[in-house]
C-alpha cells in the first residue's frame, strides 16, 4: 500500500509540531459542520445490544426517503472511506480507473495500490472504453465544481455501453439536493452513490455513510463489511435525524460560510472554490501563510499538488471568525 494521504484534521500533530495543547486549537482544516446537532434520544438497549435488524432497516428507509432513491433501500456503512477501500473489487484491474480530479486522494490511492493504472481526467469527453471504472466526487473536494445530473447520467450511459461503472462520491451534496443523481440510480444500474451522514450534521465521529447502488452491489458491500458493521446508536441517530426538518442546519451552516467569506474577503484573500463547508483559496504564499495560521493555532488544509491552494473550513461562532481575522494579519497577509 502506498504512503497515506494528508487528510484534514491532524490537530495532535500540528501541535506537536507548533506548540500548544491540542484544545487550544482551531481546526479550520476539515468540510465538517462546524455545529453539531443535538443527539437525539437513544433507547438505552441500543447500547447494551448488537445492532437488531430493525435498527438498520428503519435508518435504510429515513436515508430512503432524505435521498429520494425511490425503491432502493440505501445501504448504512461504516464511513465512506470503508467503501473506498473496497471499490477495487467492483472492476477488472485489467482495465484502467478514471478519477476526475483533482480531488479526494484516496480513490487514486486505493487503486493504484490495486493494480489499477488511475488516469486523471477532467471531463467526460476524456473517458473511454478502456475506463472499467470512473470516479467523480460531486460537487468537488477541494475545488466545488459541480456537474448537473444530466451530464454525469450522460457519463454512465456511456460507460455502461462499455460495461464500465460510475461511482459518484456526494460527500458535499446536502447542501446541493438538486444536483443529486440518488434518485437516478434505480433506473442506472452501473451507478454507484457515496451519501456521508457525519459532514452535513457536524458528526463525523459517528463514522457513518450511505451506498445507493442497484441490489447486487449493495449485497456484495454487506457481505465484504461483514456482520454489524454499522453500531447500533449510529443507526438509530440516523434514522431520527434523516426524518427531521434540516432547514435549520442548512441555514446555520449558509451563515457561517458567509462569515468566513466576509472575513477572507476583508483580509484580501482570493476565493477560488469550494462548498458550503470550506471556501479554497490560492495565494501565492500559501504554504506560509498555513505556518503563520499554524503559529497562531489555527489550522487549515494546504494541497501537496498545489502550492498556491489552501482549504479553510468553517468556524463554529463569531469568535473563531475573530480569531481567524486576527491571525491572518498577524500572518501578514
Amino acid at each position: 500500500m502506498s504512503a497515506p494521504i494528508a487528510h484534514g484534521g491532524g490537530i495532535t500533530e500540528a501541535a506537536a509540531r507548533f506548540g500548544g495543547a491540542p484544545d487550544d486549537w482551531l481546526d479550520l482544516s476539515t468540510g465538517i459542520n462546524p455545529c453539531p446537532v443535538a443527539l437525539p434520544k437513544i433507547d438505552a438497549r441500543v447500547w447494551h445490544r448488537l445492532p437488531d435488524r430493525h435498527l438498520e432497516e428503519t435508518a435504510r428507509a429515513a436515508a430512503r426517503g432524505y435521498y429520494r432513491t425511490g425503491d432502493l433501500m440505501p445501504l448504512p456503512v461504516p464511513g465512506t472511506q470503508a467503501v473506498i477501500q473496497l471499490l477495487p473489487r467492483l472492476a477488472d484491474p485489467e482495465r484502467r480507473a478514471a478519477i476526475f480530479g483533482p480531488t479526494y486522494g484516496e480513490y487514486a490511492r486505493v487503486l493504484k495500490a490495486a493494480g489499477f493504472a488511475v488516469d486523471p481526467v477532467a471531463c467526460a469527453d476524456d473517458l473511454s472504453a478502456a475506463h472499467g471504472i470512473a470516479v467523480l466526487v460531486n460537487p468537488n473536494n477541494p475545488t466545488g465544481r459541480l456537474f448537473p445530473p444530466d451530464e454525469i447520467l450522460a457519463m454512465a450511459t456511456a460507460m455502461k455501453a462499455h460495461g464500465g461503472l460510475l461511482v459518484v462520491d456526494e460527500a458535499f451534496g446536502d447542501l446541493e439536493p438538486e444536483a443529486s443523481v440518488a434518485p437516478h440510480v434505480a433506473a442506472q444500474d452501473n451507478l454507484v452513490v457515496l451519501r456521508s451522514f457525519g459532514k452535513f450534521f457536524g458528526l463525523a465521529g459517528l463514522r457513518l455513510g450511505f451506498v445507493v447502488a442497484n441490489a447486487t452491489i449493495t449485497t456484495s458491500f454487506r457481505e465484504w463489511l461483514g456482520p454489524w458493521a454499522v453500531s447500533g446508536p449510529a443507526l438509530s441517530i440516523s434514522a431520527t435525524l434523516l426524518e427531521s426538518d434540516t432547514k435549520p442546519i442548512r441555514d446555520g451552516i449558509l451563515q457561517r460560510n458567509e462569515a468566513l467569506h466576509t472575513v477572507l474577503c476583508s483580509a484580501g484573500i482570493n476565493v477560488v472554490g469550494g462548498t458550503g463547508l470550506f471556501a479554497l483559496v490560492d495565494h501565492e504564499r500559501a504554504n506560509d501563510l498555513h505556518a503563520g495560521l499554524c503559529r497562531e493555532r489555527i489550522l487549515t488544509r494546504k494541497f501537496d499538488y498545489d502550492r498556491r491552494w489552501l482549504r479553510i473550513g468553517l468556524a463554529a461562532d463569531a469568535d473563531g471568525d475573530r480569531r481567524l481575522a486576527e491571525a491572518l494579519r498577524l500572518a501578514g497577509v
